[in-house]
């Protein structure tokens, strides 16, 4: 798109969109806001905004006073909670670039992200010391290591390398901190420092945070997002068509810190004031719904798996936590009977919401309008809804033909808008997935009339039989259907006739004990007949990704040796 001079120029007040202009915002008119952090002996640590702007404040002055230059990255490997909530601030905040490191990545990836970031100092959780210590080695660039804690539990852990994360890695590491250079408490580091800092103005366009890929093909890819994108995409997040939110609001990231910048939450919250409940490592359901029932959350967001425990918690204790109304649910596909589940046994509304890395991450949120025709409206959550504005979307064939917005054409999905990255970090080619200044997402969608947008499968994870599509998310959302079903993977596998054929791998509730052929009559309800899977495989348990997806990948990868069962035969 070419900017066309006007001639003339708005009189208007040149202030840059700044991390730190949200901090200061929320401390001076929302000081009082409480912040709650679950601490990993389970007692809960309290604090508010205006205390969280003081120890930012103190923070930035001790990376400025060990060398942090303005665009280096400083990296965290650390869960939810204050202390790395003042890192969100503190480090974009002074012209550095928060890079937040997924912990349940494995090793190798871990090396490969801090090394492509060039991290020079690793902000970490105590309970991480022993995977710091395994990493350190092979991370020479590394200078310093800085764990969340004070003194007397940082020697805890380092007598004991208490990495709860990776058990099994502590054993025999007695004397891994040797290789954590420059370690030291997170208190120490910052003694004696002011809690006031001068916060520089930057340019808006200046680099604030730093996030991997994680469900790419390949080494995952850093996407660098600016103080722009941060602020606007906290803008668009919050309004009444997106998350709602405002200062009445307690609101619970049940997304970890470490992913897509917690889907903006933290930022969102200091725009408006918003109290934060910060959960830690601890994200079983029962520990969830006494953390949501006690600090009176109003607004929680996490992938489906999360709430689907949660839901069968709520179910054992007979009623949903005393002030929960709304849930955020993306990262993957919304089954509807989860979301129709909350809202006629709890009252709860689902916010069913899309987006990517590359999205900061969110760019569609699940709304009905005033113009949309009722039964439209009912069943709005089971789409990925309309782009909020700053997105724009279209739907294109095989040739880059846009196609029609009927509800019926399917196609991949491109993207495009103002916190939509246009290049990887690091990597000096553009990168195939940008078209004409269009991201193509790798979703295969339709957009119907309403622009609502559908994602019917990723374009990996489509099956594709006899020359037909199949959707695997479809066949999960029908077998979740099934009361005895707890946990659904449709995976399409090679069958010497028709190219491939869905299986559905099944976790049972438990206690119960599903009959395969009751399952396939429950879906035979909702989807041809040639849709449904010619297999029915029982497991104990699906493989997740680091992020709590289901790991298509690695199913297929593990089935891919299975033959299909002669016809007539189970």
């Amino acid at each position: 798109m070419t900017t066309v001079a006007t001639g003339l120029q708005g009189l208007m007040m040149d202030q840059p969109l700044l991390l730190s202009a949200l901090l200061e915002h929320a401390a001076r008119w929302h000081g009082n806001a409480p912040l709650v952090s679950r601490l990993p002996d389970a007692s809960l640590g309290r604090g508010d905004w205006s205390h969280c702007a003081r120890r930012a404040a103190r923070l930035a002055g001790a990376l400025q006073a060990v060398g942090v230059q303005p665009g280096e990255r400083v990296a965290t490997l650390a869960w939810n909670s204050t202390r790395h909530l003042e890192l969100y601030f503190a480090i974009p905040g002074m012209g550095a670039v928060l890079h937040t490191v997924n912990p349940r990545l494995f090793p190798e990836q871990l090396r490969h992200i801090l090394q492509h970031a060039g991290d020079r100092v690793v902000f970490l959780d105590p309970q991480l010391l022993g995977l710091a210590a395994r990493l350190a080695p092979s991370l020479a660039g590394v200078r310093r290591w800085v764990v969340l804690c004070d003194a007397a539990e940082l020697a805890l852990a380092a007598a004991g390398l208490a990495a709860v994360e990776h058990p099994a890695e502590a054993a025999g590491q007695g004397d891994g901190v040797a290789a954590l250079q420059g370690l030291q408490d997170y208190e120490s580091f910052l003694a004696g420092h002011p809690e006031t800092f001068a916060w520089p103005r930057l340019d808006e366009q200046a680099a604030a945070s730093l996030c991997y890929t994680s469900g790419t093909t390949g080494l995952p890819k850093g996407v660098l997002y600016s103080q722009r994108s941060i602020v606007l995409h906290a803008m668009a997040i919050s309004q009444p068509d997106a998350f709602c939110l405002s200062a009445r609001d307690t609101v619970l990231p049940v997304v970890p810190m470490f992913h897509v910048n917690a889907w903006g939450l933290p930022h969102a919250a200091a725009m408006h004031g918003a109290a934060l409940v910060l959960p830690g490592a601890r994200l079983d359901a029962d520990s969830l719904f006494a953390l949501m029932d006690g600090e009176g959350v109003t607004v929680a967001a996490g992938v489906p798996t999360v709430w689907l425990a949660v839901l069968e918690a709520m179910r054992r204790v007979g009623r949903a936590p005393r002030a929960l109304q709304r849930l955020v649910i993306g990262g993957a596909a919304c089954p509807p009977m989860l979301a129709d589940a909350l809202g006629a046994e709890f009252g709860i509304q689902v916010l069913h919401a899309w987006g990517m890395t590359e999205t900061s991450p969110v760019a569609t949120v699940a709304r009905a309008r005033h113009a949309t025709p009722a039964d439209v409206a009912a069943r709005v959550h089971e789409s990925q809804g309309r782009p909020l504005f700053g997105v724009d979307l279209e739907v294109v064939d095989g040739d880059g033909r846009a196609l029609a917005h009927d509800g019926a054409s399917q196609g991949e999905l491109l993207v495009r808008g103002a916190w939509v990255a246009s290049a990887y970090f690091g990597e000096t080619a553009q990168p195939g997935a940008l078209r004409e200044s269009w991201f193509a997402t790798g979703d295969v969608a339709q957009l119907d009339a309403e622009g609502l947008v559908r994602i019917t499968d990723r374009s990996k994870d489509v099956i594709k039989s006899g020359g037909e599509w199949i959707s695997s998310i479809e066949l999960e959302n029908a077998a979740l259907l099934h009361a005895d079903v707890q946990e659904a993977a449709a995976i399409g596998l090679a069958h010497p006739r028709w190219g491939e054929r869905p299986v559905l791998l099944v976790v049972a509730r438990p206690g119960s004990a599903p009959d395969r052929a009751d399952i396939l009559a429950c879906m035979a309800t909702r989807m041809a007949r040639w849709w449904l899977p010619d297999d029915v495989i029982f497991v104990s348990s699906l493989p997740h990704t680091a992020t709590g997806k289901l790991s298509k990948l690695t199913l297929r990868e593990q089935y891919r040796d299975y033959r299909f069962p002669e016809p007539g035969k189970s």
